[in-house]
This record gives C-alpha cells, sequence and structure tokens, in this order.
C-alpha cells in the first residue's frame, strides 16, 4: 500500500508525530504471545533454528581442519549460538522501545552507521579479509557495519518520507536530498568493497520512498539511472566482470572464476528430492567455498533435498508476506512511520534472501550476500534479530490500539 495514494495532501510531519504518540503512553509491553503475530513468530523461529542446525553441519569440516579454530569442531556452532542468544537479548530490548522513540532516534542512528562506514575504511583500523575491509575488529569479534546500515537505513528512510511526505512528488525536495544522501553511503559501501550490500541498502530507502508515495515517474527515472550506473560498476571492475562472466557459464572455467557455483550447482544436484541426508554433504568438505555463510542454501539443498529448500523458501515468504501485513494494518490507523519499517524490514529480508537463493542456484551472479536469519555472522544475526523485534513492535502497537480504540 502507498502512502500517497491514502494520505491527504495536507497532512504535515508534525500530525503525523502526533498520531504516533498515542501508544507511547501505553504501558511497557510484557506481552504474551496471543498478542503477537504467531504466524510471523514461528516462521522466523523456524529459519533461525534450521540455520543454527546447517551451520553446524556446514561447518563441521573446515572447523575440524583449521588451525585457526583449534581444530574443534564446534568452534562455528558454538559462536553462532552466542551470537543468536545476544541478538534475541538486544531483541528484547528494542522491543521495549516505543517506535516514537525510533522515530526520533532514526536521524542519530543514520549518522551513526554512516560513521561507522567511514572508520572502517581507515587503514590499521578496519579488518581486511580477503581483500574487502568491511569489519570493525571488537576483541574477540568483528562489527560489519553494513549490516547495521540496513537497519538503519529502513528506520531512515520511513522518518524522511513521513517528514517529506508533502514533498514527496517533487524531485528537488523530496527524492533529491535521499538520494545524495545514499550515493554517500554508496560511496563508502563500494570502497570497502561491499556491492552486495550497496545493493540491499539503495533498494530498502528507495523501496520504502516509494511505498511514501514518490512520484512514479522520478522512481523510474532512478531506476534506468540505477541499472546504466550498475553497469557501468560491473564493467569498470575486472572481478565484478569475471563474476559476471562465470556467472554466465560456470563450467568453462570450472577451476577458476566458476568454482563457487559449479560446485553450488553440483550441491543441489547431489540432492534431488530429499537430500543426502542430515550431515550427509560431500561439497562442505572443502569443495565449497563459505558453504557456512554465502552458500548455506548450497548445503541445505544438498543434504535435505528439493523439500528442505523448499520449506526455507516459504518461511521467508511467509516472514516477507507478514512483514508487508503488519505495514499495512499500521499505516490504515495512521502509523505512517511504523507501517513504512515495518514494510522497510519486510524489502530488507525479501530481497537479500531473493538474491542469495538466486546466486546459489545460478540464477544471479556471485554475490557475497548470506542468507538473512540463517547464515553464519555475528553482526548479520544480530541485526536481523533487531529486526524481527521492531517488526513485532510496530505488530504489538498496532494491535493495543485496534483492542482499546485508539485511547
Amino acid at each position: 500500500m502507498k502512502l500517497g495514494a491514502i494520505l491527504p495532501g495536507s497532512r504535515t510531519s508534525t500530525g503525523n508525530r502526533a498520531s504516533e504518540r498515542t501508544v507511547s503512553r501505553l504501558v511497557r509491553p510484557s506481552a504474551p504471545a496471543r498478542e503477537l503475530d504467531l504466524l510471523l513468530i514461528w516462521s522466523a523461529v523456524g529459519l533461525l533454528l534450521i540455520g543454527l542446525v546447517m551451520v553446524y553441519s556446514s561447518s563441521i569440516a573446515i572447523a575440524e581442519g583449521s588451525r585457526f579454530t583449534g581444530y574443534q569442531s564446534h568452534y562455528f556452532l558454538m559462536r553462532h549460538a552466542v551470537f543468536l542468544a545476544v541478538g534475541i537479548g538486544l531483541g528484547l530490548i528494542a522491543f521495549q522501545l516505543p517506535m516514537t522513540q525510533w522515530q526520533r532516534l532514526a536521524p542519530a542512528l543514520f549518522v551513526a552507521g554512516v560513521v561507522l562506514l567511514i572508520v572502517v575504511l581507515i587503514p590499521g583500523v578496519g579488518r581486511e579479509v580477503n581483500g574487502a575491509q568491511r569489519w570493525l575488529s571488537l576483541g574477540p569479534v568483528n562489527l560489519q557495519p553494513s549490516e547495521l546500515m540496513k537497519i538503519f537505513a529502513a528506520i531512515y528512510a520511513a522518518d524522511y518520507t513521513v517528514r517529506k511526505l508533502d514533498a514527496m512528488g517533487s524531485f528537488m525536495r523530496g527524492f533529491l536530498p535521499m538520494l545524495v544522501v545514499i550515493v554517500f553511503v554508496g560511496f563508502l559501501l563500494l570502497r570497502e568493497p561491499d556491492f552486495g550490500a550497496f545493493v540491499v541498502i539503495t533498494t530498502i530507502a528507495f523501496g520504502v520512498l516509494f511505498l511514501g508515495g514518490v512520484n512514479i515517474r522520478v522512481f523510474a527515472l532512478l531506476g534506468v539511472f540505477a541499472l546504466i550506473g550498475f553497469m557501468i560498476l560491473i564493467w569498470t571492475s575486472p572481478y565484478r566482470r569475471e563474476r559476471i562472466f562465470g556467472f554466465m557459464d560456470p563450467w568453462q572455467d570450472a577451476f577458476g572464476k566458476g568454482y563457487q557455483l559449479s560446485h553450488a550447482l553440483i550441491a543441489f544436484g547431489r540432492g534431488e528430492w530429499f537430500g543426502v541426508g542430515l550431515g550427509g554433504s560431500v561439497e562442505k568438505l572443502f569443495y565449497l567455498p563459505e558453504a557456512h555463510t554465502d552458500f548455506l542454501l548450497a548445503v541445505i539443498a544438498e543434504e535435505l533435498g528439493f523439500v528442505g529448500v523448499m520449506v526455507v523458501v516459504a518461511l521467508f515468504a511467509v516472514v516477507v508476506q507478514r512483514a508487508f501485513v503488519i505495514g499495512r494494518e499500521a499505516i490504515k490507523l495512521e502509523r505512517y512511520f511504523s507501517g513504512l519499517v515495518a514494510q522497510g524490514i519486510g524489502l530488507w529480508i525479501g530481497v537479500q534472501s531473493f538474491i542469495n537463493m538466486g546466486v546459489n542456484m545460478g540464477l544471479l551472479p556471485t554475490k557475497g550476500l548470506t542468507l538473512p536469519l540463517m547464515s553464519f555472522g555475528g553482526s548479520g544475526i544480530v541485526a536481523n534479530c533487531l529486526a524481527l523485534a521492531i517488526l513485532l513492535r510496530v505488530d504489538w502497537e498496532v494491535r493495543q490500539m485496534k483492542r482499546g480504540g485508539g485511547s
């Protein structure tokens, strides 16, 4: 649902903020399960648990064979479990904050995200892995700012859209300021480089603007320029060109630029309908790179088969669908910021999971994006849990308003 189709043109951001204050006066929730979207909760829990099991299964071989892990087979399992526990704990805290508070924090959070993206590029501060400088070392763990920036972008874009609602039809006043900000963020991400995060964050920001009622002609023009820009970025970068060519025919150079994709496709082929059984993957035995992160779905396909992959796809579809439903319900109650945040989170999870699955299946060029809620990665799991908590907060506030008639 686009806001432009339901909002009167004279509505101001002050009015929108006033309509958001109702629930902030409510007591802080200790909500029983029936006051939340159980379908969303159980689908997300299912993905988190399947991810935990599959991260362990896909990482046993590499953990046992690496001096870095101390040759401990459960190394990645334990770290993933700790990250998951931290994410759930922070999510419980985030759930206590009213959406009015998230709206007030939106600009500060976005600025903090930009600062982190700058800091990670400072030589000697940001940690470089495989030619990419994307991490900040915090003792035993690494922070990846681009993961946090995804949720900050969703919150900021929603706040920006509500504040600029009357100017959404204007290119100069409504669209251009956000374009400048996202181009700057994109520049920082491409310096790391992290092209995948750039695509996801751009999609989140402009997707929220579109849902908020930005002029359709401006949006279409953006799509054309974005396509041209992506083509230029790919053509001017040798390693991105190699990925494209490797994607088009991975078997032509199966031991070079097509190595990851060819082994991912072998994993899918071996899995057939019902898989070779949990723990039975051969590709995870040092053949398929990043089996517990970017190519987790390929291991799922090999061990659990087509049926296992379809279960994962269905669970993601439910999470995204519920996010958009919750957002639509919030917008109906004139909680525009909350509704756009919910739909922005739905866009994030939907787009990133689609890209990751497309890469694993050979439908899209290889790109370093993890599978949300499932792949190994501390920053990603924590950011996903925070996003789910905010989504559930939107749902809880909407249900409270419906029960109390807005009082």
